[in-house]
Formats: structure tokens, C-alpha cells, sequence
């Protein structure tokens, strides 16, 4: 039994060892286990989660990325004239790493200070950092440039160092043309980024791709020399080509801007210039416009009553003032159309077949309708009983109120819809504005829709209103408007090319064609201020709308001629406005037609439109004087006499020495050649007359008395038109043949 104890005991001992031992085993794989498996965990972690992120966080760490601008595209006319483009300047880069003393970093700045016009406490800050890239300055002129080359020889001479400055190729924009068509081109801002007009509805496609410099970094994470640098090369941006045309913009702000000073307009002017069958914008004026190159200045004017105010609150005002001058009036603003809107009027009822040539209409001065105040016509005294034709030429609200009637409000509201005029035209340029009318709905009273015919009580664009009329003009197609034809990439090769969108029809071809000629008709009958231009069929309407707000307490107006031509055949769509004229007239016949005269008498010939004059035309029509120098007098005077001129000689000379007018300058038919045969004859003088506030036949005579020949401008094909202004002043010693431009306007004043 002991025996058995020995042996039951030896089996209890060692037990307890081999179960410890076999704890530990497992306690020890276990801790093996969990920690090479959260080892492996986290490589798993790092590798397959983190993985990108931190591959990309060691290249910032070993590499620095800065990005190399891209050439923005060149922004060109119609034509292929450069309107906007950017020129090579520099970026002045340091790399203050190379720098061994004080002596040579202080010596630096000053230098790079004087050089660049900056602060040298600055400049100096900048060459203690511990890189390889630093800039200093950006988009230098090559004038600079040249400077900062003579510099960098200094700098290697004196110190041994070659690369511590660095020049790299940037862009600046520049316009050509400085203000012109400011309002549509706009401007780039610091990073070449657009900011108003073209350069910002496209700056996706002008902005182009940046390249890269890609620098390594040493382990104190220092940029490394350039030698260690890796070039991404920019692709330039694309270059735009614009429907304007730069001789028909020039022209029209020419005209516009003398209209300005003419008639003291006090809230700018507008002139919009239109392809009527494509809706290719030719011209966009909004006059006080700004310099491209520097579109940050304000008028000295403005900029001197802001200098007046509190400087609290001169930071907002100036921010205003900038805005007021960029924005595009052409279509950011409304207004009312006044008598112009008759255009649409006129055609709605034709094309609805409420009105016809046989149509009439009564005025005795005034009209009331419901319990309103009575609704006065420009001719207090009345027209009495009209036809559909008179109505338009004499533009008689009465009628109009009478023919709005007839068209009644759900079918004027449709129309007016139709017309384009309760959504944004869709032009490609930034911040265009929604019209206003009566209600959301078009809901209107009788009193809206008498208002409404006339051009009163509803505010629209001045885009959305040559948009209607070119449908009008062109067989009643309602165009989209564009101002960018054509998108080419830096190699030159089209990429996208803008077609001509047409919304839907309004009216009928036969309408169209009936309201060119009536709208013919009432220019031509209109006298000289109601878009009459010799030689050529004009059609259009005038415009003098009254303003809500008023300046000083007085009553505002916006004066506008809106028309078209040929009108047999048009071509271009024009519509002139100025706002708050406050010269001698406010009416649209007498402010704003002379303009559109004088911009389409040179736009059509520059668009090749042949001019056809009557008769009665040709006698006021200028020609160019022929070359008689050298010739005997005899010769001379019989050459002169076959091109239709008299001659007057001057001398005791045989042959002629000298001509006035000169050769090929402009002379009207039959005036006068005065040629001069020996050089004392030559310093005679005559007097210019006052030929202001007479008929034609009195000017022609009271110049011919006075020994110069009147140009007649602007006639018409009324007789009723009297002279109202010259362009040589009275008094003024001139040589005997000057010819003086004699402009004519109705002798009253004009229906609007």
C-alpha cells in the first residue's frame, strides 16, 4: 500500500509543472501572436489604407510644386484685330541659399529694392529664408528685366554666385485699344483670372493649363538648386474670335461720345449694333466706359468727390463708383422704350389681323381710359382721323392706345412673350437683366395695356429691344444675340464655332415686310432728324420715354432712335439711347437720330451697301475735287468745268501752283475750285459766315457770297428743314474754297 502511495504521489507532483509550463508556452504565443499580429495589422493599415495618403505626404516633404502660368488666348475682332493679348514679362525669383555673409544678403536687397521699387526691409526678410526659391517680384517689363540681367553680372563678378537671381517667364494682359468696347472685352485681375465681360463668361477657355516646376528638397527640407528642378511645360489657353467689328465699334463711340457732349447727357448712352439675320452683336457702346489697361482709375471727377468724403466711407463709395463703370448698360440696365416699342405695337396688331392700311384712328390731343388721368398726345391740338401708316408716323399715343385695344391684354401679353421680352435674350456676356412688367403673370389692366402700347409701364433691356426690332426687320425670326463666333486652340485650329440660333417666328414674313415699309416710309417723311440718310432706304422709329426718377426734382427722359437698313433688304440693326439728356432737347428726334445718321452713313458704305441717290439727292451729295496743279489755267479751269465744278483763279500766274479744296478732299456737286497760279495769291483770306438757322438754297448762296463752299449733311428728303449747325466757326479766317459741313434737322421739332 505505501508502494502504491509512492506511486500515486510521484504522478500528483508532476502534474502541476507540465500544466504551468504548458500556460506559459501558451501565454507566450499568445503575446507573440498579438503582437506580431498588430505588427503586421499596422503595415497592413499602412500600406493598404494610408497608403497614397502617405507616399504623397513624403513627396511634399522630399519635393516643392510651383505653378508656371499659362499663356491666356488673344481675344480678336471679327476681323482678326487683336482686341486683348498677353505679352511676356518676368518673375523675379531669388535663391537666398547661395548667399555666404550678411554683407552680400543686405547688399542684395538694397539693390533688388532700388531696382523693382520695393521696401528693402522687406526684400531683406526674403533673403534670410534658407531656399532656393523665392519670389520677389512678379511680371517685371523688359526694361526691368534688362536692369535685373546687369544685376545678376554684378553679383556673379563681385561675389562669385551665378544663380542666386533668377528670371522666369510670366504674361501680362494688355488692350491694344484701351477703352474700346471695354463693357463687352472686360479685364483680367493679379492672377490673369477674368473679371468682367469676354474675359470672364470665357476665362475657362482663355485661361489655358499652368505648368509646374518641381523642386527637390533637401533633408533640412531646404528647395534644392535649380539644377534639380523638373519643368512641366503650359499649354497656352485658347484664343477667342468676337462678332464685333473694331471700324463699326469705332465709329459708333465716336458719334456716341459726341452726342454725350452734345446733349450734357447725364447718366452715359447706349448704342447696340446687330447682324438682324445671325444676331451677331457688330457693335456694344456703353458710353463712359474705362481703360482696359488700367481699369481700376475712376473719372477724375468721380474720383475727386470721393476724395471729398469722410474716409470711413470712401472705401464703399469707390467700390460703387467701380462697379457704375463696369457694368454693361447695354444689358445690365432697363428702361422704358417709349415710342420705339410702337415698332412691336404696330406689328403685333398687323400680324393678329386687327388693323390694315384701311384702318383709322381719332385723336383730339388726349384719351382716358377707365377713371385714369387722361393720357395726352405730343400734339396737344390732336391728329384728328389717321390711318394705320399715319398713326405710326405721326406717333400718336391715342392711336396707339386705340390700336393696343384692338389686340387686347391676353393676346399683347402672348406677343410680348413672343418678342422675347420676359426672359433674358441668353447673351453670351455676364449679368444680364430680366425686364419688368405689370405682373408675373402677365395679368394687366386696361389701364397697363394703353401705357404698354405706347412704350410706357414696361422696362426691358436695350438688348432684349434690337433683338425685337431685328425680328421685325428680317421676315420675324427671333434671333439669339452672341458676341464670340469663333473658339481656336494655340496651334490654330477651330474648336468650336458659334451658328446663328433662332428662337422661333413672331410674325409672318408679310408683316415684316409691310412694317420695313412703313418704318421706311417714316424716316423718310420724318425730316432729317428721323433717320433719313441720303442714298440709302433707312427704316426705324424714334423714342422719348419720361423716367420715374428724376434728377433735382425735374422731370428725366431717355431719348432713342431705333432702326434698321437697307429696308428693302436689312442688313443691320441698330438702336441708340441716351439717358437723361439735358441740353437744349430731350427728344429722341433731335438727341439721339442725328447720331444714328451720322453712324450709318458710315457703316454702310464700310459693309459695301451700294448707295442709290434720287435726283433730288445728287445735288447735295459730296464728290472729290480732281488734281489741277501743274496744269495752265485754261486747262485747269476746262477740267474742272467737265467734272461738274466752277473755278475761281487767283494770281497773275500761268500755270496753277496750289489748290483749294485740295485733291480728292470732299466738295459738293457744282462747288467751287479756287486755283492759286503764284504763291502771293496764296495768303488771301475770307471769312467764314454764319450759315446757322437758314434753308439749303439760303446757305448755298450766303456761302458761295462769302467765297467757301457748304457740304450740306443731313437734308433729308424733307424741305422743311432748316440749318443747325457748321463745322467751321463763323468768323474764322479761312482760304478762299474751304468747304464747311452745314448740318440741316427738321424746323420743328420731330414726332417722337
Amino acid at each position: 500500500m505505501a508502494k502504491n502511495y509512492v506511486k500515486y504521489h510521484k504522478k500528483t507532483d508532476v502534474g502541476p509543472n507540465q500544466r504551468l509550463r504548458r500556460r506559459s508556452v501558451f501565454l507566450i504565443l499568445l503575446i507573440l501572436v498579438a503582437g506580431f499580429g498588430a505588427v503586421i495589422a499596422r503595415l497592413a493599415y499602412l500600406q493598404l489604407v494610408q497608403g497614397s495618403y502617405l507616399q504623397e505626404k513624403a513627396v511634399e516633404q522630399q519635393l516643392t510644386d510651383t505653378t508656371v502660368s499659362a499663356k491666356r488666348g488673344t481675344i480678336y475682332d471679327t476681323n482678326g484685330k487683336v482686341l486683348a493679348q498677353s505679352a511676356s514679362v518676368w518673375k523675379v525669383v531669388l535663391a537666398p541659399a547661395y548667399f555666404e555673409t550678411e554683407e552680400q544678403r543686405v547688399q542684395v536687397a538694397k539693390d533688388l529694392a532700388e531696382i523693382l521699387e520695393l521696401d528693402e526691409n522687406d526684400v531683406y526678410e526674403k533673403t534670410k529664408q534658407n531656399s532656393y526659391y523665392v519670389v520677389v517680384k512678379r511680371k517685371i517689363e523688359s526694361d526691368t528685366r534688362e536692369e535685373i540681367i546687369k544685376l545678376q553680372e554684378k553679383i556673379e563678378e563681385e561675389y562669385n554666385l551665378s544663380n542666386v537671381i533668377q528670371l522666369l517667364d510670366d504674361y501680362r494682359r494688355y488692350y491694344p485699344y484701351n477703352d474700346l468696347a471695354s463693357s463687352v472685352i472686360g479685364f483680367t485681375g493679379s492672377d490673369d483670372q477674368g473679371l468682367e465681360g469676354v474675359e470672364y463668361q470665357y476665362d475657362s477657355y482663355l485661361t489655358g493649363t499652368p505648368g509646374r516646376i518641381v523642386t527637390a528638397q533637401n533633408a533640412n527640407g531646404t528647395d534644392m538648386p535649380f539644377q534639380y528642378e523638373q519643368n512641366v511645360k503650359a499649354e497656352d489657353g485658347n484664343s477667342i474670335y468676337l462678332t464685333i467689328d473694331e471700324t463699326i465699334q469705332s465709329i459708333c463711340e465716336k458719334y456716341m461720345k459726341k452726342g454725350i457732349e452734345d446733349n450734357a447727357v447725364a447718366n452715359r448712352g447706349v448704342c447696340i449694333a446687330m447682324d438682324v439675320d445671325t444676331g451677331a452683336i457688330l457693335a456694344m457702346v456703353t458710353v463712359g466706359g474705362y481703360d482696359l489697361n488700367n481699369p481700376y482709375k475712376l473719372p477724375e471727377n468721380t474720383q475727386k468727390e470721393i476724395d471729398a468724403l469722410p474716409k470711413d466711407k470712401q472705401g464703399s463709395a469707390t467700390s460703387a463708383a467701380l462697379s457704375q463703370m463696369w457694368r454693361n448698360k447695354a444689358i445690365s440696365d432697363t428702361y422704358y422704350p417709349g415710342s420705339v416699342f410702337k415698332i412691336i405695337t404696330a406689328s403685333m396688331a398687323l400680324n393678329e389681323g386687327v388693323v390694315d392700311d384701311n384702318s383709322t384712328f381719332y385723336c383730339n390731343g388726349s384719351m382716358t381710359i377707365a377713371d385714369a388721368k387722361p393720357i395726352h398726345c405730343h400734339l396737344l391740338s390732336g391728329h384728328g382721323t389717321q390711318n394705320f401708316t399715319q398713326a405710326i408716323c405721326n406717333s400718336c399715343n391715342p392711336a396707339f392706345i386705340q390700336i393696343g385695344q384692338k389686340v387686347g391684354t391676353e393676346k399683347y401679353w402672348q406677343y410680348y412673350q413672343s418678342f422675347g421680352f420676359s426672359e433674358r435674350t441668353g447673351i453670351d456676356l455676364p449679368g444680364e437683366s430680366e425686364d419688368i412688367f405689370f405682373s408675373q403673370d402677365g395679368s394687366m389692366t386696361s389701364v397697363d395695356l394703353a401705357v404698354a402700347s405706347f412704350g410706357q409701364g414696361i422696362s426691358i433691356t436695350p438688348i432684349q429691344m434690337i433683338t425685337a426690332c431685328a425680328s421685325v426687320a428680317n421676315g420675324g425670326y427671333l434671333v439669339q444675340p452672341y458676341v464670340v463666333r469663333q473658339i481656336v486652340n494655340s496651334e490654330g485650329n477651330v474648336i468650336e464655332n458659334v451658328d446663328n440660333k433662332i428662337k422661333r417666328q413672331v410674325i409672318s414674313k408679310e408683316v415684316s415686310d409691310k412694317m420695313n415699309e412703313i418704318l421706311e416710309y417714316n424716316s423718310t417723311t420724318g425730316g432729317a432728324n428721323n433717320g433719313y440718310i441720303a442714298g440709302y432706304r433707312v427704316a426705324g422709329k424714334t423714342g422719348t420715354s419720361e423716367k420715374l426718377t428724376s434728377t433735382n426734382g425735374s422731370e428725366d427722359y431717355i431719348a432713342s432712335f431705333c432702326g434698321y437698313a437697307p429696308a428693302d433688304d436689312p442688313k443691320i440693326a441698330m438702336l441708340v439711347f441716351f439717358d437723361t439728356p439735358t441740353g437744349a432737347s430731350y427728344y429722341g428726334s433731335q438727341v439721339s437720330s442725328p447720331v444714328f445718321i451720322n453712324i450709318m452713313s458710315e457703316v454702310l458704305p464700310y459693309l459695301q451697301v451700294q448707295a442709290e441717290y434720287s435726283d433730288e439727292e445728287m445735288q447735295y451729295v459730296d464728290t472729290t475735287a480732281g488734281a489741277y496743279v501743274g496744269m495752265s489755267v485754261e486747262e485747269a479751269k476746262s477740267k474742272a468745268t467737265e467734272a461738274g465744278f466752277t473755278t475761281t483763279v487767283k494770281g497773275d500766274g500761268d500755270k496753277v501752283v496750289s489748290q483749294i479744296p485740295a485733291v480728292s478732299a470732299k466738295i459738293p456737286n457744282g462747288g467751287n475750285i479756287v486755283l492759286y497760279t503764284d504763291s502771293s495769291s496764296e495768303k488771301e483770306k475770307v471769312t467764314v459766315p454764319d450759315l446757322v438757322g437758314y434753308s439749303i438754297s439760303e446757305v448755298n448762296s450766303i456761302a458761295s457770297n462769302s467765297g467757301v463752299n457748304a457740304s450740306i449733311s443731313n437734308a433729308g428728303a424733307s424741305s422743311a428743314v432748316v440749318s443747325v449747325s457748321q463745322d467751321i466757326e463763323p468768323g474764322k479766317e479761312v482760304s478762299p474754297g474751304t468747304v464747311v459741313t452745314v448740318k440741316f434737322a427738321a424746323s420743328e421739332t420731330l414726332n417722337d
